[in-house]
C-alpha cells in the first residue's frame, strides 16, 4: 500500500500492484535521463500540461527504481499498464507532486 505522506504512489503494472518513490538519487537518475536543466523545469512542464511520453515514462521509471525496483526505461517499453497511457501520465504527476509537497505547518 502506498504511502502518500512519505511520497509514494500506487501503480499497477503487469497485474502487479507497484509502490513508486523519488528518492534523492531517483531524482538525480531522473534529470540526468531527461536531459532537463533541473526539476523545476519538468514539474513546469507538468503542471502546463505540456510534458511528453518521455517525460512519464521516465518519472515511472525513476519511482520504481525510487522504491526499490531493479528497472530499466527498456524494461517498462514492453510493460501494461493498468489504466493505459493516463494512468500513467496521473500517476507520474501525482508523484511529483507528493515529492515536493511541503507538509503543512502547524
Amino acid at each position: 500500500m502506498a504511502n502518500p505522506w512519505a511520497g509514494e504512489v500506487a501503480l499497477t503494472i503487469d497485474g502487479e500492484r507497484r509502490v513508486l518513490k523519488l528518492t534523492l538519487g531517483a531524482l538525480a537518475e531522473l534529470e540526468q535521463d531527461l536531459g532537463t536543466g533541473s526539476l523545476v523545469e519538468l514539474v513546469q512542464r507538468f503542471e502546463g500540461g505540456a510534458y511528453s511520453s518521455s517525460d512519464v515514462l521516465g518519472l515511472i521509471v525513476a519511482g520504481l527504481r525510487g522504491g526499490g525496483a531493479d528497472v530499466t526505461r527498456a524494461d517498462l517499453l514492453r510493460a501494461e499498464i493498468e489504466g493505459g497511457p493516463m494512468a500513467g501520465a496521473r500517476a507520474a504527476a501525482e508523484l511529483l507532486a507528493r515529492t515536493f509537497m511541503v507538509p503543512e505547518q502547524t
